[in-house]
């Protein structure tokens, strides 16, 4: 397996709708298990193919609940279904959300509470998922990623323009740009 270099958050992959995976190849299931060390180096609860440059509906997540259980799997395909998002602004304490495709950074973002996932595994299989709190916010945000969308582009304007700020600092605008966990500076 091999750790992939993320893609940060102006690479014109990462803005772009991915595609459907038409088989589950080989290819792809190298893909996969590079996503999860990637992933786990990285360390998040979740990876687009999309950021590490592989345009296909595929995406990996990883979360141990508060007892400790562990959840990890992936979704090739996936459908989202969510419960409508409850009016108000978000809980920073409680909805700040962060992203590998713009590391080192926190915003609140108001997500639904409840969603229901349907997909294949990596086996082909069918998988339906229906979860709540952090784990509804984590098949919210990877399925954002094969949409073409960033967590960022769903914040308020004030949010929104320290989002550019540091964008512009760091230079995370300009397509290529890419980092590797465990080797790079999250800096960029």
């Amino acid at each position: 397996m091999a750790v992939l270099p993320i893609r940060i958050m102006g690479d014109p992959v990462l803005h772009s709708p991915a595609a459907p995976v038409e088989e589950i190849t080989d290819e792809i299931r190298t893909l996969v298990a590079d996503m999860f060390e990637t992933m786990d180096t990285a360390p998040g609860v979740g990876l687009a193919a999309p950021q590490v440059g592989v345009p296909l509906r595929i995406y990996t997540y990883s979360y141990a609940d508060d007892d400790g259980a562990p959840w990890r799997g992936v979704i090739i395909n996936p459908e989202l279904w969510i419960r409508p998002l409850e009016p108000g602004e978000p809980d920073p304490d409680d909805e700040a959300e962060g992203c590998l495709s713009f590391p080192g950074e926190r915003f609140p973002l108001r997500r639904s509470d409840d969603v229901l996932v349907t997909g294949l595994d990596i086996e082909g299989r069918p998988v339906r998922i229906q979860v709540d709190g952090w784990r509804a916010r984590i098949m919210q945000h990877e399925f954002d990623h094969l949409d073409g969308i960033l967590y960022v582009d769903r914040l308020g304007d004030g949010d929104w323009k320290t989002v550019q700020k540091i964008a512009r600092k760091r230079g995370w605008g300009r397509p290529g740009q890419s980092w590797t966990p465990g080797i790079d500076d999250l800096e960029g």
